[in-house]
């Protein structure tokens, strides 16, 4: 490959910044081919779910990075969705959204960049990240346009963007002691990457613009009751009580799936309405002055002090070894294994396995 590939791909934010049509294409097939650097991909066949696991660095937040990778792994799920060889050894109809980071699921926004592109006056960068943002939640809200359910996994804090990224997702199931909310009114800004509309899908309107001007944190018991959780489990059950959820789920797929389009179809969320919400966005942060940017850094610090105690080697899958993994075609989108290994070809269950 030209080296001058390698180096438009990693100053730009793929594919958007392309010069011309063969340079998109280029680009487009190397996105679809290079690894990812910040998430984490199993294939459980037991529940028939494609697991994501967050790992952002160097702070556990929606860094540019993150959210090429989330944009690359839907329109992998989607190619692997349609390719009927593939789809036959690995049959799909979940995929949830987790993190690897012990105790935080998302951040939200990476503030950092957020300030030197508002210090800098540069809000066509910044309108192109939350651009990319608003086209992975949305995404996540028709299920990736399959016929498949998109759930998150909170297990610790959410806040901002990260909230938004869990409510974009048909079903929310959150560990008792994870918090979530909107800081942003802290700094003199709002959400803009889909909270209201998210909200008011589960929720009144009004509560919905109280919680989102209040710039509180809320408990997960709270959410619950208020219907914006659909499943509470205990701290540190998050992931077996998600695998009793999807097998549950998978014998009434059908009428859970029809249940989810109604919804879309009665509090519609448009791609159309979130690219204007977050164009206001833009501009109200471009008007932010010293003040509210001193009051951004009580943030910037926490994500910082979280990112250097995020222990990047956890293992927070667990997931008990069945069976001996038997070798398939090529893979279409990175997987690993049920302990974390990367698998460079398919690998699927045989029940006439060897004991483990």
């Amino acid at each position: 490959m030209k080296p001058e590939l390698h180096a438009l791909t990693a100053s730009r934010l793929l594919p958007d910044h392309a010069e011309n049509d063969g340079e998109r294409d280029a680009l487009n097939r190397l996105a679809a081919t290079r690894p990812f650097r910040q998430l984490q991909t199993r294939y459980d066949p037991h529940t028939r779910a494609i697991w994501v696991w967050m790992n952002p660095s160097p702070r556990p937040c929606l860094n540019p990075v993150l959210v090429d990778d989330l944009s690359r792994l839907q329109k992998r799920i989607k190619a692997a969705y349609n390719n009927a060889e593939l789809f036959e050894q690995y049959p799909f109809t979940h995929v949830v959204l987790a993190s690897k980071t012990p105790g935080v699921y998302c951040l939200g926004g990476d503030l950092e960049l957020f300030q030197q592109l508002i210090l800098a006056q540069d809000a066509d960068r910044l309108r192109q990240y939350a651009h990319k943002c608003v086209h992975a939640l949305y995404l996540n809200t028709c299920n990736l346009e399959l016929p498949i359910t998109v759930i998150s996994l909170v297990q610790g804090q959410a806040l901002g963007g990260g909230f938004e990224a869990a409510l974009s997702c048909d079903v929310m199931i959150a560990e008792r002691h994870s918090s979530m909310g909107f800081p942003e009114m802290l700094f003199n800004l709002f959400p803009g990457m889909g909270a209201y509309n998210l909200l008011s899908r589960k929720i009144n309107p009004g509560l919905a613009e109280r919680m989102i001007l209040s710039g509180a944190s809320y408990s997960a018991e709270e959410l619950y009751e208020m219907g914006v959780i659909d499943m509470l489990v205990e701290p540190g059950e998050g992931v077996v009580a998600t695998e009793k959820y999807l097998k549950s789920r998978n014998r009434a797929h059908n009428t859970v799936r029809h249940m989810k389009l109604v919804r879309r179809m009665t509090h519609p969320v448009t791609l159309q309405n979130l690219l204007e919400i977050v164009d206001l966005w833009v501009d109200a942060a471009m008007q932010l002055d010293s003040r509210d940017l001193l009051k951004m850094n009580r943030l910037i610090y926490a994500q910082n002090s979280l990112g250097q105690r995020q222990r990047k080697q956890a293992d927070i899958v667990p997931i008990q070894r069945r069976g001996e993994w038997r070798k398939q075609a090529a893979q279409q989108f990175p997987l690993t294994t049920h302990l974390g290994e990367v698998v460079p070809h398919n690998r699927r269950t045989r029940e006439h396995c060897r004991r483990q």
